[in-house]
């Protein structure tokens, strides 16, 4: 994904996640006010029956959400790399919830608006990564996703090496 930029987002670990799905009923509460995963901005997916994880937004560096935005109602904080959404002009006509690469936009039908993770900006760290019971979700980089993708790779073949 050319596209991933600089900006730390949320990234879940499949080998701790268990589908839970409390990060969804925390992040409702927390924007809503409501237990209701429908109003998260973080899902919870099962890619395989034995493969489950949670997907927010990677804050990508040039976001084809706000690029596909007709009405120009998403925007992106250069500081935070955070997509802004002006409720205003969004009328939910789902091109950024296509655009998506990673299926992190979610529409909420009631408002006719979408809603993308924010990482709960005004809080010290995102609620779902807080309260995750098995300590699936982390901030993280590109990069420091790759290093870490790079010393577990590194660590199976010693291990292999050492077997043999």
């Amino acid at each position: 994904m050319e596209h991933l930029g600089k900006h730390r987002y949320i990234v879940c670990d499949p080998d701790k996640c268990v589908g839970c799905q409390w990060c969804e009923l925390v992040c409702s509460l927390e924007k809503t006010g409501a237990f209701n995963p429908l109003k998260s901005r973080i899902r919870n997916v099962r890619i395989e029956p034995v493969l489950t994880m949670s997907v927010a937004c990677r804050l990508c560096e040039d976001p084809p959400c706000v690029a596909s935005c007709p009405h120009k109602a998403l925007t992106q904080s250069e500081e935070t790399g955070i997509i802004i959404i002006d409720d205003d002009k969004c009328d939910g006509c789902g091109w950024c919830i296509e655009a998506c690469e990673f299926g992190a936009i979610t529409l909420d039908a009631a408002e006719k608006t979408v809603r993308i993770c924010d990482l709960c900006k005004d809080l010290e760290k995102p609620k779902c990564v807080e309260f995750c019971p098995k300590e699936a979700l982390s901030l993280s980089t590109p990069e420091e996703v790759a290093q870490k993708m790079r010393r577990e790779v590194v660590g199976k073949l010693l291990e292999e090496l050492v077997k043999s």
